[in-house]
């Protein structure tokens, strides 16, 4: 089919980008063993060494057969024995050399790549993980990453040592002759043209490989964390079907992955094969026509023609993996240059002293820019007030509080504490400010002290003492049977919701005790007694403190300082618990139907 001038600029662009898609892969491979040269130097000497000795075995055949062999010579055929055997034992030693040198620069190098792909994660704003499923995450810190093990720690090491032996090879036949070089390497612009027309396919079909095994990841991940569910309402036959198609899927990418890969090792050995059957035939007719100076030389062309088709033919085996270890490169160097959209600004301004006071002015924001979930929202919350939040499912509740701590930004307005517009301030010093309780309290595998200081050095136990006696988490702490050494399991499973809650609680009076406290739906799933050691901690808390309580059931917040009521994104009222009843709007229907406000959105 004809290429339209159309279709031409396209298929250029897109080798311009696979081409520089290709340099930035190798970028960050070789960012990612630079710090480690000294290593690497050392095996490139033992790789030239290796080469050497490989190319030495035929000439010392070479010599046999003109020589010993000729003169029927045993004494010289024992000193060329000897030899031959040192050349393997010392080809031997640089080989382990060679292949361990690369192995530790490689597991070396591996290890920082890991440390730096987990610590860009954990600068990505809330929407980088709302929108990215945690799958593919995994993924990306394992799976890809034991691909690009492959690469470093066993395709480099082939493709270099096999490219070196190659080149010192074709070197020794060039000089010796000429003519017989050029008719062993005849065939190796075909493997070129070749291995250029089965690289696209085999880089597409392994990118194909990876994004399917992904898939597999993230519904595993999300069967096996909602378990409870699947099996509660009789879901394990449809969870079964689903598994299969996703695994349909790799099976399919896999075989197609196979089939390109068979098709090329194949065409590999065809050009070996011929490539021999040409030098026997050419360098043959050489010795007969004189060009060919004797039958030894024609014997150790031959040896150096195979030992210079292995490295090819390595070289391709090792194109597959090289092909998959590139995809991994590819999705992790993806990975590595998506910036946060939040971020430090360039010039942080020092944070105020603390007082509390909040002002949202003209805020405006959606998780989708076309589709605002609060609009235009001014609200000022004066130093140590308690303010209480409600509002029906969807009404943006949770979008607020998400602001307050800057885990987004909104695209209109701006957020002030205490003066200053919060996107001035470092975030770090904007979270030692803000203390969120989240709804869903996340507890980490450790103790229960190491949960509430989350490994904050700066805090001593008797701090975390104080601050679980505040929050009333004291007292279930002590009836375990190591305190405050007891252990977590992930997740907080061995704890109730509301224990769960209560450590929340004392987290977040540890790691921000005069900053404002943020309660996002901190008590609607937990029992009766529960809130009411909550509510007897808050009394205490909230006396001393600026707070925003989203308030899921109307009982916790009658005694607010302010209670405001949103409704699709606006606020609609503002007032306390008796006025806004009297007023006899939403909040005094709430009331009247003593309903739960809802979750936020």
């Amino acid at each position: 089919m004809a290429v339209t001038a159309r279709q031409a600029p396209r298929q250029a662009a897109t080798r311009d980008e696979a081409g520089g898609q290709d340099a930035a892969l190798l970028a960050l491979i070789g960012q990612t063993m630079r710090p480690h040269w000294r290593l690497l130097l050392l095996a490139v000497l033992a790789l030239l060494g290796t080469a050497a000795m490989n190319a030495l075995p035929p000439y010392l055949v070479r010599l046999a057969i003109d020589g010993p062999l000729v003169r029927r010579d045993v004494g010289g055929l024992w000193i060329l024995g000897a030899a031959y055997a040192g050349t393997a034992l010392a080809m031997f030693g640089l080989q382990y050399a060679q292949t361990y040198l690369l192995q530790n620069a490689g597991q070396r190098a591996l290890a920082d790549l890991r440390v730096r792909l987990f610590g860009h994660l954990l600068r990505q704003d809330q929407g980088f993980f709302g929108r990215t499923p945690t799958g593919d995450l995994v993924a990306r810190l394992t799976s890809d990453i034991d691909a690009l093990n492959a690469l470093l720690s066993t395709s480099v090491v082939t493709i270099l040592s096999e490219s070196v032996t190659l080149l010192v090879i074709v070197v020794v036949m060039l000089a010796i002759n000429w003519q017989l070089a050029l008719l062993a390497l005849a065939v190796l612009p075909v493997l070129a043209l070749i291995t250029r027309f089965f690289r696209r396919r085999i880089r597409r079909s392994s990118h194909g490989e990876r994004e399917a095994l992904a898939r597999i990841s993230g519904f595993l991940n999300e069967q096996l964390h909602g378990m409870t569910i699947v099996q509660l309402f009789g879901r394990q036959a449809a969870s079964a079907r689903e598994y299969d198609g996703y695994n349909g899927g790799y099976r399919q990418a896999l075989i197609v992955l196979r089939r390109q890969s068979a098709l090329f090792l194949a065409s590999q050995e065809i050009l070996s094969a011929t490539g021999l059957a040409l030098l026997l035939y050419g360098g043959g007719r050489g010795v007969l026509a004189g060009w060919v100076s004797s039958i030894g030389t024609l014997v150790a062309f031959i040896l150096w023609a195979e030992r210079a088709f292995q490295p090819v033919l390595r070289l391709s085996e090792q194109y597959n993996a090289v092909q998959i270890g590139l995809g991994a490169a590819e999705r992790v160097h993806r990975m590595l240059v998506t910036e946060p959209a939040i971020q430090d600004p360039p010039r942080p301004v020092a944070p105020p002293p603390a007082r509390g006071a909040i002002d949202i002015r003209h805020v405006t924001f959606g998780y989708l820019p076309d589709e605002p979930v609060l609009r235009d929202i001014s609200l000022a919350i004066p130093a140590g007030q308690t303010l209480a939040v409600v509002g029906a499912t969807g009404a943006g509740k949770s979008s607020l509080v998400g602001l307050l701590g800057r885990f987004y930004d909104p695209q209109e307005g701006e957020v002030l504490l205490d003066g200053v517009d919060i996107r001035r301030l470092r975030l770090a010093d904007l979270r030692r400010r803000v203390a969120v309780v989240p709804q869903d309290p996340i507890c980490l595998a450790g103790t229960i002290a190491q949960n509430i200081r989350l490994y904050r050095d700066d805090l001593t136990d008797d701090d975390v003492r104080r601050a679980a006696e505040l929050a009333n988490a004291h007292r279930f702490i002590e009836r375990l049977p190591r305190g405050y050494d007891s252990d977590v399991l992930p997740g907080g499973a061995n704890l109730s919701v509301g224990q769960r809650q209560l450590l929340a609680l004392a987290r977040a009076l540890a790691l921000s005790p005069q900053g404002v406290l943020v309660l996002d739906e901190a008590t609607s799933s937990i029992d009766t007694a529960t809130e009411a050691l909550i509510q007897e901690a808050l009394e205490r808390i909230l006396r001393t403190r600026t707070s925003v309580v989203i308030a899921h059931r109307l009982s916790t917040i009658r005694n607010a300082d302010r209670i405001i009521v949103m409704h699709h994104g606006k606020i609609v009222e503002d007032g306390t618990h008796q006025a806004l009843l009297a007023k006899g709007g939403y909040y005094a229907a709430l009331h009247h139907h003593q309903g739960p406000v809802g979750s936020g959105a």
